[in-house]
């Protein structure tokens, strides 16, 4: 019997969704950007009274706000509205009692704020080189740049779906504890950056990479001795005790974490931070940073790595067994707990990969840094087939273009929704994933 396929949405619901996610008058991303530069200018307690658009050629707002010193506003201005590239940049800040600010106000506000150029620009007037008129490219230059952007969010979903996968792969549990190896590696990262420019070395590419591969090295311990303490006690457990252990080591490093540094967030100095050109029609420039294409070799050396251990040495062939018949592997001598020891071990090192990008490129990473960031790596993973490694990559790739796509052309604060949307949409109608396969076993 024909089977009519399922319609998830009429057309009259798309309509009305996307007129509610561009929402009318205000912008609420812009909102949300004018108000972080409210400590700028008032200390203490803030409270929001209300935002008011303001007319005018190009989309501005008014934050009204109280502190202990009384009612004050803030009004920004930005470059675009709700579909334009440059709808995130502001370009002119003013106050009720400083007035609009000079260039050199601007420009030490936006050094203040730590917001990327592309949120927080140059005023119009400091610019230099005029814009010219937006052209026929202008779109395609726009899309461009977001291909770029959205490649190193895959390298951080991908690393970290590797470290999900490769452990589902040999055990058929799920770790939630992965996303905490990751903060892990981004704290020691900034602060081992941060110790780097004290010392006059953070311009060294080789003391940079020492830190890398310091931070790997750790956080693969602290895999190996997770499985050790924890996992290996629970190997037999049949039931859903190893999935809340793995919640119970994720709050406890969490709140380790905040204990031993506080809850403040670490900066670490942009590392090749060199912008390069590499499109351009007059009114939009496709640019590119070194460090972008550091991560992208990073990353693919460390799949290339991951790839001949899997597949050319003993430990590879051991995996393998192991995720194909534990019992059967063990029948024929193979070491399943030195195995499984392993794997959290390289999951271990892959996460912190994933931290040290997060904290190179990103920036401000703190105690809780790992929630967000393990809970859509893990969804990458099971979009593009839990305990497959290409998958797990692909599943990254995908999940980056999708968050970075929507953040560029709808509300930025809608993206979260959007990535655990596609992982609901997999697990109703393709729950293996994009390469994935059916198991018999496991949670």
């Amino acid at each position: 019997m024909h089977r009519r396929p399922p319609r998830l949405f009429p057309p009259f619901l798309l309509l009305i969704v996307a007129l509610l996610l561009t929402g009318c008058g205000v912008d609420g991303d812009q909102a949300a950007l004018c108000g972080k530069l409210i400590p700028a200018f008032d200390s203490g307690p803030v409270t929001i009274l209300g935002t008011e658009a303001l007319g005018g050629d190009e989309p501005a707002l008014r934050l009204t706000y109280r502190t202990d010193t009384g009612p004050h506003w803030i009004a920004c201005r930005f470059g675009g509205r709700f579909f334009d590239s440059r709808r995130h940049e502001l370009v002119m800040v003013a106050t009720d009692r400083m007035g609009r600010l000079r260039p050199m106000q601007f420009t030490m506000l936006r050094i203040w704020a730590g917001l990327p150029a592309s949120r927080l620009g140059l005023p119009p007037e400091t610019s230099g080189a005029e814009r010219g008129p937006q052209t026929d490219w202008a779109p395609l230059l726009f899309f461009l740049q977001q291909v770029i952007n959205a490649a190193t969010v895959a390298c951080v979903y991908g690393l970290l779906a590797l470290g999900y996968t490769l452990v589902y792969g040999i055990l058929g549990q799920i770790n939630l504890a992965m996303g905490e190896l990751t903060m892990i590696g981004a704290m020691l990262t900034a602060m081992g950056a941060a110790a780097l420019g004290m010392a006059g070395l953070g311009g060294m590419p080789l003391a940079v990479l020492g830190v890398f591969a310091t931070v790997m090295a750790f956080t693969a311990v602290q895999g190996w001795t997770m499985d050790r303490l924890v996992f290996r006690r629970l190997r037999r457990a049949r039931n859903h005790t190893p999935l809340i252990a793995a919640v119970g080591l994720s709050i406890a490093y969490q709140e380790g974490m905040r204990l031993l540094h506080g809850a403040r967030d670490w900066w670490p100095a942009p590392f090749l931070a060199d912008r390069h050109e590499l499109l351009s029609d007059g009114a939009f420039t496709v640019t590119a940073l070194t460090s972008q294409a550091v991560i992208l070799l990073m990353t693919g050396g460390l799949y290339a790595l991951l790839w001949a251990i899997m597949q050319r040495t003993a430990y590879g062939r051991a995996h393998r067994a192991c995720a194909d018949d534990v019992g059967a592997a063990e029948l024929v001598g193979v070491d399943v707990d030195r195995t499984v020891a392993t794997t959290f071990a390289v999951g271990g090192a892959l996460a912190a990969a994933a931290g040290a990008v997060i904290a190179l490129y990103y920036g401000g990473v703190n105690f809780y840094t790992g929630y967000l960031i393990g809970f859509k790596a893990l969804a990458a993973a099971v979009v593009g087939g839990i305990g497959s490694v290409p998958g797990a990559m692909l599943g990254g790739a995908l999940l980056g273009l999708v968050e970075t796509f929507w953040s560029a052309y709808f509300a930025i604060a809608y993206k979260d929704i959007v990535a655990f949307g596609l992982l609901t949409l997999f697990l109703i109608y393709r729950p293996d994933g994009l390469m994935g396969r059916r198991r018999g076993r496991g949670d």
